[in-house]
């Protein structure tokens, strides 16, 4: 019992020491008012930024200028076919042939008939210089007959006979003239006969009117040739140029102008195309509130009309100071920030412009020397104190 007693004075004179050694300690810390340890977050600083407003536009490619060829005359057989869809064919290339026997009979009938001209002018020209010479030889009787007269020794009767034939021959001359004339009509009439002839014989052949490629044929060996109607026997996109035609919404249509960049990604490709905005249509559809844009393609063999296509056009570019996106926050009032000066959180209002890549380009709010919260911003009110830690705003994700 001796030892019990004397363990437990032990015992209360260790706690009496202990007790006494953290009084002191406490009687600092309260005389000092130190305050718990503040909330550290991540902040990042802006960057000043320059970002390219860009449009996703979809659509069909078709080619620029499609050429519909059909033959220039009608009635003959198609005797021969030159080309094959996805051929290149170069103007005044010919695609196919039709018929010539019928032209080259009547040809033949020409050449004749040309002959057949020639002969009577020949002749006419003869019998011209026939008459003259009579209507010559009658007008010297009727002088001869005109100084006798004078003398006595012709009569009346025999110089008004005489001057009747000089009448009657050159009547005959007027007549040789005009039958000459005649002739003359039925050669130019026969020479343009030949033409025409041989204009059609030409046409036989059907030739492409431009460079391109061949998007289709309907031409068959055989087939009667129709040119007022029916289909063409050929289509072809001019020079191969190919566009996407592209819907637009009607809210960026006052934006679109020829000659914005496009790069363009059809159906099948792995890497898009450099296009260029060629035309902006007038209107926009009162339906489908949508208006339409052709985008210039360069020449490539892949490009495939009727294939579907999407189209990135660059609007034009923005400058302000980018931030990650998970910095910048939305509510009710629009968007805010949360910057952070001395340790204490603050709640700044932004206007954004755009996003890209994770970030968002602010335009109006931000002078690029703040210290803005990075994430989390949603756990932070005006007036929080925080331990800062700055990084860099590339870092952040």
């Amino acid at each position: 019992m001796a030892r019990a007693v004397a363990s437990a004075f032990l015992v209360l004179g260790l706690a009496t020491l202990a007790a006494g050694a953290a009084a002191p300690r406490a009687r600092a810390e309260a005389s000092t008012g130190a305050a718990p340890t503040a909330l550290s977050v991540t902040v990042v600083r802006p960057v000043e930024d320059e970002v390219t407003e860009t449009l996703l536009v979809t659509g069909s490619l078709l080619p620029r200028e499609e050429i519909e060829v059909g033959p220039e005359i009608e009635g003959y057989r198609l005797m021969e076919i030159l080309v094959e869809v996805g051929d290149s064919v170069a103007k005044g290339q010919v695609l196919a042939r039709l018929s010539r026997e019928v032209l080259e009979t009547q040809l033949a009938q020409n050449t004749a008939s040309a002959a057949k001209a020639r002969a009577a002018i020949a002749q006419q020209r003869a019998a011209l210089d026939q008459v003259l010479a009579q209507e010559t030889e009658a007008s010297a009787a009727v002088e001869r007959t005109r100084q006798l007269r004078k003398t006595g020794t012709a009569s009346q009767e025999t110089l008004d006979e005489r001057e009747r034939a000089v009448k009657v021959a050159r009547a005959q001359v007027a007549a040789a003239r005009e039958a000459l004339t005649a002739a003359e009509a039925e050669e130019v009439f026969v020479k343009a006969q030949r033409d025409e002839v041989e204009v059609r014989l030409k046409r036989t052949d059907v030739r492409a009117p431009a460079s391109g490629v061949v998007l289709a044929r309907t031409a068959r060996l055989g087939a009667i040739a129709l040119s007022a109607r029916g289909e063409p026997l050929f289509r072809i996109a001019q020079d191969g140029a190919i566009d996407l035609d592209a819907e637009v919404p009607e809210d960026a249509m006052p934006r679109m102008k020829v000659g914005l960049s496009a790069a363009v990604t059809p159906a099948g490709f792995e890497a898009p195309l450099a296009g260029t905005v060629r035309l902006v249509s007038a209107e926009v559809d009162k339906s489908t509130r949508l208006g339409r844009v052709k985008i210039a393609l360069p020449a490539d063999p892949r490009l495939k009309p009727g294939a579907y296509g999407r189209g990135v056009i660059a609007l034009g570019t923005r400058s302000g100071y980018s931030l990650p996106q998970s910095a910048v926050m939305f509510d009710a009032a629009g968007a805010y920030v949360l910057r952070v000066d001395d340790g204490t959180v603050s709640r700044r209002p932004v206007t954004v412009a755009l996003k890209n890549a994770g970030r968002v380009l602010v335009t109006q709010g931000l002078s690029g020397t703040e210290q803005v919260v990075a994430r989390a911003g949603g756990f932070l009110r005006d007036g929080d104190r925080v331990n800062p830690v700055e990084t860099a705003a590339n870092e952040v994700r």
